[in-house]
């Protein structure tokens, strides 16, 4: 069979797996198997097509995601290595040490990653990888992992600023990279001095701020659409994923996973089950298109979407979303 004809089956065989939403185990092994026997006929393009369409689904066969995210060409591997939800911590860190530099990359934006997976990542990572792990608030850092960070790092000015932005430092990291980052500054320059400080304490004050505003959420002083909304204008995706995942009652990872990919069904499915209103996820589509540079026309598209987006359909997902989290 020609490479164009597996693809067409493969792709064919995938609609109607995705199809379930609950697949049995004999289900899965099943499409796992004609996927693992499919791909090494593919061609790269057809790969990445394949790849970018399974990257996100729950359901995937863990050896699919692991072949896809091992993949050879790094443009395969990229979204399955940023979104699946079906590569574990173990595989995570065995890609990271095996693989290129355009893996870890891709590895490094993930919505978690764990403190063995992020020592690696800065033991064996090129600057743009310290630049966007440094940058990540859902990467998580050993000690260890953070002195490796600012021994290879220290140096880059965008690495001293990703973590001077950072919520989640403690007030000893904070203040190591407070100093570091000053040292690279001009030190007759008092504007870099009083700048870099400046975003220290701003990263500081909205982690209590996020904290603060959830404490209204429960006590019902604020509305959630004016919560989200505020967090959406200030592009602060992190701590919105935070609300939003609290509120679902889902965990903080699956809030950022589903904000940030490029599908828009799963953000969709959350705020409507939420009750959020029109006005209040165009806000949330308006960060998203910043973040992932969509067209304003797409944007545009998703909210006419969300407009026609069935209540019980949206429960329905949820639900299942919620039990997953229960069971994990």
């Amino acid at each position: 069979m020609s490479s164009e004809s597996r693809r067409k089956l493969l792709n064919a065989v995938t609609d109607l797996f995705l199809l379930d939403a609950d697949p049995s185990e004999e289900s899965q092994e099943h499409y796992g198997d004609i996927a693992l026997r499919s791909l090494p006929h593919l061609d790269a393009e057809g790969r990445r097509e394949y790849a970018d369409s399974v990257a996100a689904t729950a359901t995937l066969p863990r050896p699919v995601a692991v072949s896809l995210a091992n993949d050879t060409d790094s443009e395969v591997a990229r979204l399955v290595l940023r979104l699946s939800p079906v590569l574990t911590d173990t595989d995570l860190a065995a890609i990271a040490i095996s693989q290129t530099q355009a893996h870890l990359a891709a590895i490094a934006e993930r919505a978690r990653l764990p403190e063995g997976v992020t020592d690696i990542l800065v033991e064996r990572g090129d600057s743009t990888v310290l630049r966007s792990v440094s940058g990540n608030e859902g990467a998580q850092f050993s000690d260890h992992g953070f002195d490796r960070l600012l021994q290879r790092g220290g140096d880059d000015a965008v690495v001293g600023d990703a973590l001077a932005r950072r919520s989640d430092l403690s007030p000893q990291r904070a203040e190591r990279v407070l100093r570091i980052v000053e040292q690279m500054s001009d030190p007759n320059s008092e504007a870099t001095s009083h700048q870099t400080a400046m975003m220290a304490r701003q990263a500081r004050q909205q982690r209590r701020e996020v904290r603060l505003l959830i404490a209204d959420l429960q006590a019902g002083a604020r509305s959630l659409d004016e919560v989200v909304t505020m967090l959406a204008e200030e592009d602060r995706a992190f701590h919105l994923a935070q609300v939003i995942a609290i509120s679902a009652e889902v965990t903080t990872e699956q809030g950022l996973r589903v904000l940030m990919q490029r599908d828009v069904s799963g953000i969709a499915v959350l705020a409507r089950t939420l009750g959020l209103g029109k006005d209040t996820f165009d806000a949330v589509l308006q960060l998203r298109g910043r973040r992932l540079y969509f067209k304003a026309k797409d944007i545009e598209d998703d909210l006419k979407a969300y407009e026609q987006l069935d209540m019980a359909t949206a429960e329905r997902t949820m639900r299942f979303l919620r039990l997953k989290t229960k069971l994990s």
